[in-house]
């Protein structure tokens, strides 16, 4: 008969919590084997939001949300719920400046944060890590990087988005000129967090946007309809990083007009943001 030594009710627990760790990294890892394929298939995450808390937003913010934020009406009673956890975490996350006398409200960050969560809904990690600080102008302000006056920018360097609050302000106010300060700017930090993150919702984004790139390149008569039919303005074909935020842009405010006219280009646009939701 072997005898075995008594083990110190200790030892038994560190035992225990170190198998349950291995066994949470196995599964782990599993997880991501499974989703790295569902994504190569299917090019879409395997799922969008977490099952843990949430957090709420406030009565007035809500109602800020409900009262000046289209988007947001267009989801269901689930989504909203995740959309305003979302909007909270993002305002957390962010530190909010106010320059020329301009004093931070809560609706100001009620709907910037809100234009972020929107680009990002279709991805689980949504904090857009290269973004820390949001500077709010009262009107188009002096930037120094071209000696000239801006609407906005993003500034990956110090990562910061600067927007004049005026301009973010009209872009919502008309709602199919394709013309949206706040969608293009953070366009612009997604796009650059693509190109630095590692997450799932960020290689979707990059990879798609090679499709794009591809695409157009491949197919002459395509880029040629682009250009003559002046759907996307002219500012489009600056370079490819404007060429992005214009055709989100035209995405978000004239959906069926996009889909119409550039088939191809909208599904992907659709697969880059994984916009399945909202009526896209």
């Amino acid at each position: 008969m072997i005898d075995i030594p008594n083990l110190s009710t200790e030892y038994l627990i560190m035992f225990g919590v170190l198998v349950a760790v291995l066994i949470g990294l196995i599964i782990y890892a599993i997880v991501n084997m499974v989703e790295l394929a569902y994504v190569m298939i299917h090019k879409k995450p395997l799922y969008r939001h977490g099952i843990g808390f949430k957090n709420k937003l406030p009565e007035p913010y809500r109602q800020i949300l409900a009262s000046q934020f289209r988007f947001y009406n267009k989801l269901s009673n689930r989504e909203k719920r995740f959309f305003e956890h979302r909007v909270a975490r993002f305002i957390y996350d962010k530190k909010f400046v106010g320059r020329k006398g301009i004093v931070v409200s809560n609706e100001m960050e009620i709907l910037i944060s809100a234009t972020a969560v929107m680009l990002t809904f279709g991805y689980r990690n949504y904090f857009l890590n290269s973004l820390e600080m949001i500077i709010i102008y009262p009107e188009a302000f002096y930037s120094k990087t071209n000696d000239a006056y801006h609407k906005g920018e993003y500034n990956p360097k110090i990562k910061a988005l600067v927007l004049s609050w005026q301009d973010f302000l009209t872009g919502y106010d008309i709602t199919n000129d394709n013309l949206n300060l706040g969608i293009h700017e953070f366009t612009h930090a997604l796009h650059v967090n693509s190109l630095t993150e590692r997450h799932i919702g960020a290689t979707i984004f990059g990879d798609t946007f090679m499709e794009i790139t591809n695409l157009l390149a491949d197919e002459a008569g395509l880029r040629e309809r682009i250009i003559a039919s002046k759907y996307f303005r002219d500012y489009a074909f600056t370079n490819q990083f404007e060429f992005l935020a214009v055709i989100i842009e035209s995405f978000i405010e004239t959906p069926e007009e996009f889909r119409a006219q550039f088939p191809q280009l909208y599904a992907k646009t659709k697969q880059m943001l994984n916009f399945n939701f909202a009526n896209y």
